[in-house]
């Protein structure tokens, strides 16, 4: 009995000191229990929230279009090359760098706009494609103008049209007919006479100036060829306006990245389709980068002449070959990518779509500018430069003729730009800066 009741005294003594563990921590707790659970936030929490959110879209920004592509790896150079300038002012390394450093930003720069066009529909990205695609060498032809080099404009913007018929043209159609070995690969042939019709005609633009000058038939000397220009420049203007209203309209899907069909069939392009950023950081980017690059072309352009003394260059040579590289990184890639998964459309798009746009805008575009601006623009690209614009629009017109593409073709392109390049190398221009201090 004793030994019972020993154990229920400890059992009810043990139950007392659980409900005094027990109970002690929850009357202390109670307090905190009564505070309202959506207590709102005071002002600097809402200022702290808001500034951190801020910062956290500005840094996955960045992320996503600076540090999304090993392209972008080369960055880095364009203030190094302005860090050159200002410390040893070696115009052959400030000019390497600065060519080195506008290659990811003009690639960035096309890839905005394709952003920016996911937003807008087929209709609106088709003419910021059109705006924004050669952006850096009218951003570069500008400085050009501004300091007085007329012929690196000619040049620059001849070299583009060349680099992208011979090189980004025929790198799409080599890659494509290497991936794709079994067969034949086939592209509209419509759209390709379209813009090989406007080809001949920039280069009928190009031509009469030229002849006038070199037969000596003007009527007012000094005066006729420039007034030619101008004239066919609006002309030449008012015919790519017409052109773009046409695709814009009666072939909207032209401007289209994929068509429904190819969608349905790659899931992964589909993908490729869906904006990364915002609308809002589109267009933001586009200004940035367009600033970005036309800072680093001021220092390209003043280091062309020096850089043509210290890499012992022609500046026809750096004009009219190393100049457009710079420029058509961006396209040179895409149209390499599109061959290669088959869509042939898309890399004449992006490789003969840019030869237009730079030679029934880009060129008359400069000669306009510098007719408002004062400057002596005009259509004269000299004997050498037109004869080389002629055969090479006459050798891709009879290659795009069939509709139908192989790596025989793709290597034949490439090598014509070897001759095209090997011909600039050894030219003497007689009109350029360095002959003509």
């Amino acid at each position: 009995m004793s030994q019972t009741s020993s154990h229920i005294q400890m059992g009810s003594l043990q139950q007392g000191d659980d409900s005094m563990i027990s109970t002690a921590p929850t009357d202390r707790k109670m307090p905190n229990l009564d505070t309202p659970p959506n207590r709102p936030l005071d002002s600097a929490s809402l200022q702290k929230l808001d500034l951190r959110s801020i910062m956290h879209c500005i840094f996955n920004s960045i992320k996503v279009v600076l540090l999304s592509d090993k392209i972008n790896l080369l960055i880095p150079f364009g203030p190094l090359a302005i860090l050159v300038h200002n410390v040893a002012n070696q115009k052959g390394w400030v000019f390497i760098l600065s060519l080195l450093g506008i290659i990811p930003l003009a690639e960035r720069l096309g890839w905005a706009t394709e952003q920016l066009a996911c937003f807008t529909g087929d209709t609106v990205g088709g003419l910021l494609n059109a705006t924004f695609g050669n952006a850096t060498e009218l951003i570069i032809s500008m400085y050009a103008m501004r300091n007085g080099m007329l012929r690196v404009i000619q040049q620059s913007l001849l070299g583009s049209i060349l680099s992208n018929m011979l090189l980004v043209l025929g790198c799409a159609f080599f890659c494509g007919g290497i991936v794709h070995p079994s067969k034949e690969q086939v592209f509209n042939k419509g759209t390709a006479l379209v813009n090989s019709g406007l080809l001949m005609m920039a280069v009928m633009g190009l031509l009469f100036p030229a002849v006038l000058h070199f037969t000596h038939t003007e009527l007012h000397d000094g005066t006729s060829e420039l007034a030619l220009s101008r004239f066919s420049s609006c002309v030449m203007l008012i015919a790519y306006g017409a052109y773009l209203f046409f695709q814009l309209t009666s072939q909207s899907n032209m401007y289209s990245p994929i068509s429904e069909e190819d969608s349905n069939q790659d899931g992964n392009l589909v993908d490729e389709e869906t904006p990364r950023i915002s609308k809002w950081e589109s267009i933001l980017w586009l200004f940035v980068l367009t600033v970005w690059i036309s800072a680093l072309s001021e220092y390209l352009v003043n280091a062309i002449e020096g850089a043509s003394v210290a890499l012992n260059m022609p500046v026809a040579f750096i004009s009219v070959i190393l100049l457009p590289i710079v420029g058509n990184a961006a396209e040179h890639a895409g149209a390499i990518m599109f061959a290669m998964k088959d869509k042939l459309d898309l890399s004449l798009g992006v490789a003969i779509g840019s030869s237009t746009q730079i030679a029934m805008f880009g060129i008359p575009f400069c000669v306009v500018v510098g007719w408002i601006l004062g400057y002596p623009v005009d259509l004269n690209f000299q004997l050498f430069e037109t004869a080389t614009l002629f055969m090479s629009v006459i050798v891709v017109a009879f290659m795009l003729q069939e509709g139908t593409s192989t790596y025989f073709k793709g290597l034949m392109l490439l090598l014509c730009y070897l001759i095209v390049a090997a011909s600039f190398f050894v030219h003497k221009d007689p009109q350029s800066v360095e002959n003509n201090p």
